[in-house]
């Protein structure tokens, strides 16, 4: 006959650590989901900005003939060109009217005059 053997189950162990971190990992990512509070664009002062504003004053003058151009280094004037970066800058000012810090919005109001002044004196 054939002997019997004595089954013992042992007593298991279950990982519950698992369920910890998926918590955590939710709470991570309903944080994440939350919306962000934004300051006001005209809080700080967009470097890039300037620089755009700066370098269409840049093209304006020399479209202009006020300064030489980069590639010929000779005065250039192509008024029309000249027009449409001033109607551009004026766009622009229209545009962001309430959004710029106060160091945008005044090289916008400097350059824009200054260049329409020096469009008029050239028709």
């Amino acid at each position: 006959m054939a002997q019997e053997k004595e089954i013992r189950f042992t007593e298991k162990k279950v990982d519950e650590s698992w369920k910890e971190q998926t918590s955590r990992d939710k709470e991570i990512s309903a944080k994440s989901r939350q919306p962000e509070t934004r300051k006001p664009v005209a809080a700080k002062t967009s470097k890039p900005f300037l620089n755009l504003l700066t370098s269409l004053g840049i093209q304006a003058m020399m479209h202009l003939g006020e300064i030489p151009s980069p590639d010929t280094r000779l005065k250039e004037p192509n008024l029309e060109a000249a027009r449409e970066i001033i109607d551009l800058l004026l766009a622009i000012k229209e545009k962001t009217e309430g959004n710029l810090s106060p160091e945008e919005k005044e090289v916008l109001e400097s350059l824009i005059p200054e260049l329409q002044m020096k469009f008029s004196q050239k028709v």
